[in-house]
């Protein structure tokens, strides 16, 4: 199968791209390489530009007449930064992501299927934490309201065309490619791990525990940290089970992707420092503006439909991610 994978040079969208090529497809890159790195493409056919081009979408639809899916990852995601500047998140993320709709769906001979990367902050705060499908949503930020707003449009366009799609709620990736080809790659990450390796290795005074007073089983937020080669592995099931998921009756669908267990900040903290034997200096805060007190995926949708479960545990997460951080430097230089 070649797929057009937008958002490629990123994280996710780099990781993913490794797991099509070992499951025998063939990814085709788009991205604008604002935030992902040129050395996570590798020598995949490439594609430099913004996924709002239409013009740039026509051509690679024109090189490859062969494209049978698109997994659409191109977005902006760091939530603080969504309430600071949220015009240029609901252009870079609603706007944009538009464009790639209205062009996909008036291709005369385009690509039919479409994964989209959506995310578990849509939904409202769970009593239980355990959020299902057809939970309620609530964003509580720009950047979650980009996601909520693009399901819902992906959603219109499907019922009005033949593109059918399939929306996967991602909850919290962590981790890095098994192979070590590409990972976390932001030079001080917003992600918690991310920050909990930079404390470790002394690049930053202290780990801030953001929101400690929250009501959860140790005052921390809670979040479902799924490994992000699991994660990997779920877009590949989606595609190659895509057909079986949507119909002309359903022509879109939405799937939780997490690991079915929540996990405190605190707790994070705790197997960190287990797994690393490190002290991690710790100074409490407030949460950031945006964040959410947190919740976990119940993944039995996940598990019927996509024959998928998260193997990965969060202690395999930490371990790659240091592994990671030893190796960025030699992947990506000083940038």
């Amino acid at each position: 199968m070649k797929v057009l994978l937008t958002g490629g040079a990123g994280y996710i969208g780099s990781t993913t791209a490794t797991a099509l090529e070992q499951a025998g497809h063939s990814p085709i890159v788009l991205d604008s390489l604002v935030r992902g790195p040129r050395a996570f493409v590798g020598d995949r056919p490439f594609y430099e530009g913004d996924v709002g081009d239409p013009g740039l979408l026509r051509r690679m639809l024109s090189d490859h007449p062969d494209i049978d899916a698109v997994l659409h990852m191109a977005a902006l995601i760091e939530v603080p930064e969504s309430v600071r500047e949220p015009v240029r998140y609901y252009r870079e993320n609603v706007a944009a992501s538009l464009e790639l709709a209205d062009t996909l769906a008036g291709a005369e001979h385009g690509p039919r299927r479409l994964v989209f990367s959506s995310s578990a902050s849509v939904y409202a705060p769970a009593d239980d934490f355990e959020v299902h499908e057809h939970s309620p949503l609530a964003p509580a930020s720009p950047y979650a309201r980009t996601k909520q707003m693009m399901e819902q449009v992906l959603t219109d366009v499907a019922a009005a065309s033949d593109l059918r799609v399939v929306n996967l709620r991602y909850f919290n990736p962590i981790g890095a490619a098994p192979d070590l080809s590409s990972g976390m790659h932001a030079r001080t990450p917003s992600h918690v791990l991310g920050q909990l390796v930079l404390a470790a290795r002394g690049e930053v005074d202290a780990f801030r525990l953001t929101g400690t007073d929250l009501p959860t089983r140790d005052g921390t937020g809670l979040r479902d940290f799924v490994d992000v080669w699991d994660l990997a592995r779920a877009h590949v099931r989606a595609l190659e089970r895509f057909d079986d998921l949507t119909d002309d009756a359903a022509p879109s669908t939405v799937v939780n992707l997490g690991t079915g267990r929540g996990t405190t900040v605190r707790e994070l903290v705790s197997a960190f420092e287990t797994v690393t034997g490190l002290t991690v200096p710790l100074v409490e805060a407030g949460p950031r503006p945006g964040d959410l007190v947190g919740a976990f995926a119940n993944v039995d949708r996940a598990a019927d439909l996509l024959d998928w479960r998260a193997e990965l545990s969060v202690e395999d997460g930490i371990d790659s991610a240091i592994a990671w951080a030893r190796r960025r430097h030699e992947i990506l230089g000083h940038a």
